[in-house]
């Protein structure tokens, strides 16, 4: 009888959920509100939260050598207009001739790598490795091709995404100013939405997240940096044209988890093979050794154990987090999935703690400040 119950609370339980959700999507025209709102909001928030944590420390060491809070942040924004102004003089021109001449030289690019393929398929090695019905170089100059006719097919795209970044550009500033002006009362304020009796364990939560947070960061950004040059040295060794614009679009890409590499990889050897397949493959052996040693000597020593995932579960987290948020889901999944471990672990440590019948742990004296 006790089976039956449980058997048919569960039943009530699924229905309700079932009804929950079959009512939400009878009213979604009042979500919709919402979730334009959240889309608007999204982008110059995580922008926000991005050079919060970059900008912080810098911040808080200006703040203890008794300066405003607010007279730091404002040196702070003034210095990195200076910056933005000096690569805007320093690199930005010498970008723009290698965009131009990418955009102008586009058709004889595919028509070299066209070249290319073909001479490789007719070399003994290669013939005698592809089967005789593949024709490898057509398949990807029809890639290719789809690919420039995608890309000069949605300019429409282009101008709307530039409008947006304008609002973007506009407001994450703000939303800056004000994170790092509040610095940490935001945690406070968290911490004050759990009843009283958790307000340690809640504290140790928030601190845990912004450690965690600020490690992930931090790090990347070094690490990234770290990468540009190896990389960027190497390309000039061997000299792979444009240079210093797919350093910057890898080093952009590689903020995208374990796939990010991997795109990047491709325009660098489709340019390395415009000059030779020579160039190509050496091309490849900079970006593998590039990573390598990002890997396991950079990494390591930026993050520590701080970072601690598995790389199947990265795989597996960034495939998930394209399939429902696209772009925007794989940048956010790794440090939601970081959030959620957090305060998963605490959960169950709590929940054994009253198992047990123990009280929680009290924070030292140390610790509380």
């Amino acid at each position: 009888m006790a089976k039956l119950n449980l058997f048919i609370r569960i039943c009530i339980a699924v229905l309700l959920v079932l009804g929950i959700i079959y009512v939400g999507s009878q009213v979604k025209f009042i979500f919709t509100p919402v979730l334009s709102l959240f889309r608007v909001v999204i982008v110059p928030l995580m922008l926000a939260v991005f050079f919060y944590y970059l900008l912080r420390p810098l911040i808080d060491l200006l703040a203890a050598r008794r300066l405003n809070r607010s007279a730091a942040i404002l040196l702070v924004y003034v210095c990195i207009a200076i910056l933005l102004l000096g690569f805007s003089v320093g690199v930005w021109p010498s970008l723009q001739n290698q965009l131009m001449n990418l955009v102008n030289n586009m058709p004889s690019i595919f028509k070299s790598v066209g070249e290319q393929l073909t001479k490789l398929e007719d070399s003994q090695l290669l013939s005698s490795l592809i089967p005789a019905d593949m024709n490898p170089a057509g398949q990807l100059m029809e890639y290719l091709n789809k690919g420039f006719s995608l890309i000069t097919s949605s300019v429409s795209e282009l101008i709307s995404f530039v409008s947006n970044f304008a609002v973007v550009l506009f407001t994450f500033p703000i939303l800056l100013f004000y994170m790092l002006k509040e610095g940490g009362k935001f945690g406070d304020r968290v911490i004050r939405i759990f009843p009283r009796s958790y307000h340690e364990e809640g504290a140790g939560v928030v601190a845990e997240i912004d450690e965690a947070m600020s490690g992930f960061i931090v790090g990347r950004v070094l690490v990234n940096l770290a990468l540009g040059v190896l990389m960027y040295a190497g390309f000039l060794m061997i000299g792979l044209p444009y240079a210093l614009l797919l350093t910057i679009v890898a080093v952009l890409m590689n903020f995208i988890p374990f796939i990010g590499a991997i795109l990047s990889a491709v325009p660098i050897f489709i340019f390395g093979l415009i000059e030779s397949p020579s160039t190509a493959v050496w091309s490849i052996v900079v970006v593998l050794v590039a990573q390598q040693i990002q890997d396991n000597v950079v990494a390591p020593y930026i993050f520590g154990k701080s970072l601690d995932i598995h790389p199947l579960t990265t795989i597996i987290l960034v495939l998930a987090g394209g399939d429902f948020g696209g772009i925007i889901g794989i940048l956010l999944i790794i440090p939601v999935y970081m959030m959620l471990k957090i305060i998963t672990v605490k959960l169950y440590q709590l929940f054994i703690r009253q198992r047990r019948g123990e009280e929680p742990p009290q924070l030292s004296a140390d610790s509380a400040e």
